[in-house]
Formats: structure tokens, sequence, C-alpha cells
């Protein structure tokens, strides 16, 4: 949890620094800081420990006595001296998805707007569009990320609450004697974004638990702690609350407690016909209690097989549970390869090698390079020239490692007027080409549907990247019409991704079960920046479980030879 504290003040420091007009390397530095601290999956108070800060990428001398500060007195005095003059409601100003430091400064100090409310205000009197950079569109888009804001509210990604879990779970359970423990909610459907975590455990001493529960080092406030039930609040404000249940109601409490509210009401239909009852304690005939020490007791005495928490939406899952016809989702132990990798050639922070031998930890049989195109030069895009180097190093690497194959890729970019940054004699004597759009977010829906068939059209290009654009935190999608785009790339033999980034998770689950029907080929890509991100695999095959997904339907699960042959017939 200090990782993402620390990040979030480096973002904090930046996005004041921007707002001053301070300087672009330093305000770059903090950026890049916060994103691979974020998303570092070891602990950095650890790291402080072992002296290896400086082995971070991106963190500098400089960096790295501010994390030791924030560690050792739990702030940052720089901190402080970058805040004066900026106050919170203008930083709130600054997470409305469309504004930035740059527009907050604009609006602050030539109209004097100093808060949400009063940008609003502003807006909805046309007052904005007059200003330099402006202009109608602008303020349309300012509004949308306003409801954009208060929409998410106090929700948070699920790649933010994973990491959390695992790290409360792991230091409870080194605390507390428990038998079972499993989180249950929205996270246990793996939904991309969640409200608090419920966690679910059995165990001999229910006061005991809470209480080790209770006095856990993440908690920052105790909500509740009784007999059965804690609730505390730790870094971020996320609330989680225990649940000691009973040995013998353990798995009713955990199909009660998982959800969908939608899902489970329709259980609770189908069990009153059948002269049932369903609660938290068991699934009852009468008086007399039929079930509820494991889960799938619920689902069997209902004339169900079970359904995984993924699919429990109320969707068709029910009655393909019914019919024994539920899919076979697919596995993160399917994942034969990472489809979407940067590295240190364009604004990735490892090397090839190092990207390499991290796949092959993770047991992948291959991992693309697809580094940014040349257009994309705040990336560090490539030019033809160096593209042409790094498939010599690629090569060159291949010859030298065994058991895993580093494939030759590119991302490269469907510029505004649907044209490829790279010219198809290059293209063709790469491994697999990932194309994707980085600019004209705001065109209107035909001319970016236009620019990804186009790119669909491409003999050369094997995978869409983020074909919605979206950022869950801070961008809506792009207007387009997916249904042509679903339908072309199943005419076309193309797969689109499912980028498993924490802050995209794009396609989403009703979108790429919606491909799958069309029979479009689907792909995920971490997208990751450094190896640390490699694990949001995890996210992505959510993603695709809650999208129906099975193994057949991802290329990625192919075996490293049945993928060369799928590329080389495309």
């Amino acid at each position: 949890m200090k990782n993402r504290e620390i990040a979030k003040l480096f973002e904090k420091m930046a996005d004041m620094l921007e707002f001053k007009g301070e300087n672009v390397f330093k305000i770059n530095a903090y950026r890049k800081a916060a994103r691979v601290i974020g998303d570092l999956s070891q602990d950095i108070d650890k790291l402080n420990r072992e002296g290896t800060l400086r082995d971070i990428p991106g963190v500098g001398e400089g960096i790295a006595k501010k994390i030791k500060e924030y560690l050792e007195t739990g702030q940052i005095s720089k901190y402080e001296g970058v805040r004066k003059g900026v106050p919170d409601d203008l930083l709130a100003m600054m997470t409305i998805p469309g504004m930035g430091p740059k527009t907050v400064a604009l609006v602050h100090k030539t109209l004097g707007i100093s808060s949400i409310a009063e940008l609003e205000e502003a807006v909805e009197k046309g007052r904005l569009r007059d200003l330099p950079g402006m202009g109608v569109k602008k303020e349309e888009n300012i509004l949308r990320g306003i409801a954009l804001l208060r929409q998410s509210g106090e929700r948070i990604a699920l790649g933010v609450a994973i990491p959390i879990l695992d790290e409360i779970v792991a230091e409870f359970k080194r605390r507390a004697k428990v038998q079972k423990i499993l989180p249950a909610g929205s996270l246990r459907r793996m939904k991309e974004t969640i409200g608090d975590i419920d966690i679910l455990v059995t165990g001999h001493d229910g006061r005991k638990i809470i209480k080790a529960f209770t006095e856990l080092p993440q908690v920052q406030e105790i909500l509740a702690a009784g007999d059965t039930k804690g609730s505390i609040i730790v870094p971020g404000g996320l609330q989680i609350d225990l649940r000691v249940v009973p040995r013998a109601s353990y798995g009713a409490a955990l199909q009660y407690f998982t959800g969908s509210k939608a899902h489970n009401i329709h259980l609770r239909e189908i069990a009153k016909t059948k002269g049932m009852k369903i609660s938290e304690y068991g699934i009852f005939r009468g008086d007399r209690k039929i079930g509820g020490r494991k889960e799938e007791e619920i689902y069997t005495e209902l004339g169900l097989a079970w359904i995984p928490p993924e699919m429990r939406e109320d969707r068709g899952e029910i009655a393909l549970a019914a019919q024994g016809k539920l899919p076979r989702l697919v596995e993160e132990k399917d994942i034969r390869g990472d489809l979407h990798v940067h590295s240190n050639w364009s604004d990735g922070s490892a090397t090839i090698e190092q990207i390499a031998l991290a796949a092959r930890k993770r047991g992948y049989q291959y991992v693309a390079i697809c580094d940014h195109s040349q257009s994309l030069k705040f990336a560090g895009g490539l030019s033809e020239r160096r593209l042409l180097e790094q498939m010599e190093e690629i090569r060159r690497l291949n010859e030298k490692f065994s058991g895993i194959v580093v494939l030759a890729g590119t991302e490269v970019d469907i510029k505004t007027d649907g044209s490829l940054d790279y010219p198809d004699k290059l293209l063709e004597k790469l491994d697999v080409v990932v194309a994707s759009i980085h600019s004209g977010f705001k065109q209107p829906e035909e001319k970016i549907t236009a620019r990804l068939l186009s790119a669909l059209d491409n003999p050369h290009v094997d995978i869409i990247a983020h074909p919605t654009g979206r950022l869950i935190s801070s961008r809506p999608p792009y207007l387009v019409s997916l249904e042509e785009v679903f339908a072309k790339a199943a005419e076309t033999g193309t797969a689109l991704e499912i980028n498993a980034y924490y802050d995209r998770l794009d396609l989403n689950d009703t979108h790429c079960k919606r491909a799958a029907e069309m029979g479009a080929k689907l792909s995920i890509g971490t997208d990751a920046h450094h190896t640390d991100q490699l694990w949001m695999m995890r996210l992505g095959v959510a993603v695709a479980r809650r999208g129906w997904l099975e193994k057949a339907d991802l290329l990625n699960t192919w075996s490293v030879q049945r993928f060369r042959r799928f590329l080389s017939g495309h």
C-alpha cells in the first residue's frame, strides 16, 4: 500500500508543478516514478530496507531520497512546498477527465474558477468556449468528464484492489488462525471497479480472528469489531469487511455475498418454485437444511451446474447451467504468451532481455515486443531505422535464449486519416503487428469506425489494440460502431485485443462476449511498460471470463507453433 501512497503523491506533485508551469523534465520525472512505483509488485518499504530503491526504473537520487523520507516520516517536505498556492479544490478539478493541470490553470487564471461547482456553472453559461484552445466541443467534454467523475464515486479499479487484497490476506494469515478465506462481492466476480472488499473466513474463535484483523498494520480506522464481523479502512479510503462464518454455512455465505443481486434474486425465484429457501446460512426445504457447507450444494439442489463467479450477472448463465451447457472458461494457466509489451526502446523501462526472462519465468512460450511507432514522439516512438535495429536485436536474443521466443512486433499508430504509421514493406518484416488509435479521439463515429476498418483490412495487421480507447479513471471511449468492427474482424481474421492494463480493460466484458459471438478472435495483452506489470494478465483473463470466453477464443492460449502458423497465414 505504501507503493500506491507514494505514487499518488508523486502524481499530485507532477500535476501541481504542471499547473504552475514548471520545468517539463521535472514533471515527467515525477510522472514516470509514479507510474512505475504504483505498479511495482515488490513492497517499496522492503526495497528501501534492502537499499535497492535506485534499481527501480525512473528512480534517481532525488526521487529515492523523497521515498525514504516518506517511509521514515510519513510525509515528503518537498510536497508541502510544491502544494503552496494550490488549494484542494483546484487539485480536485485536475482529476476531471478531459481537464488536466494546464486547462485548470487557464480557467483559474483567466476566469477565477476555483472549484468543480464553479467550473460546471461556467461551462453551462458558455464562458469557456472563447478561451485559447477551448470551444463548444471542449465544454461538452468537460461536462462529460464531471459526470464521469461523479459516476465513479468512491469505486476503485480492480487492478488497484487486488494487490491490496493480496497484501491484507497474506498479513492476516500470518496473524490469525483461519481455516478458509476467500473474497466475495464484486471483487470475486472480478468487476472492473469495486466499492469495497468483502472477505469470508471460517475459524474457531471469531473474536480473536476479528481482533487480529483490526490490528493489521494497514488499518487506518476501525469501523466495527464484533464477534463475527469487522470493518476497517485502509490507505486510499478503501473499506474492507471481514465476516467469520460457521463452517457448515460457508458455501451458502460465499454464494450469497458474491452476488450479483440480479443473479441471487433469480436463484431465489427458482428456489421458491421448488418449495425451497436460500439464505446466507444455507438452502432449506421447509425447516430442514439440505445444503450450504459447499457453494456447489446451493446450485446442485436447484438443479443447476455450479456457475463461475465471473458469470453471475443474470445474463443468461442460469439457463445454461440448467441445461448443462455452461462454457469452459479460459484460465490464467491456459495463457502461453503476452502479445503486447513495451521495452525501453520506446516508453517502457525494461530491456528486451529482461522482458524475455520475466516472461519465461511466468511459464510463457512467447512474448511480443510492441513498441510505439514513429508518430508517437512523446512515447519514444521508433523510426523505421530504429525498428529494423530492434528486429536485429530480437533475432540475436532468440539465438541466445531457450524456453522463450521473443516476437518482433510493433504497436503501429492508426493515424487520423486511417493510414498506418509504417509502410507495408516494413510491417511485413515483423512477426506480429498490433495497430491502435492514439489521437483524434473526438472525431465523429463514422470517421473513427472507418479508421479501424481500414486497419482491419490491412493484411499485415494481426491485432487491434484497446479498440475503444477508454481509460476507466479518466477517459470515456471514443464513438465507434463496434458491430461493424466486430464483423470486419471476423471477416479478415484479425484479432481484437483485451488490453489487460488495469485502467483500460478494453475491450470490456460485454464487448468481448459480443465479438466472440460474431466470430471474431481475441487476444490478451498487458500493454506492460515494465516487467512488474506482466501480472495484469490476470485482469485480462478476468475480463475474458466475464465475457464467457473459452480457451479456443483467445490467440495467446495457442502454442508458439500454432500462433506462428496463424501469423504466417494472416
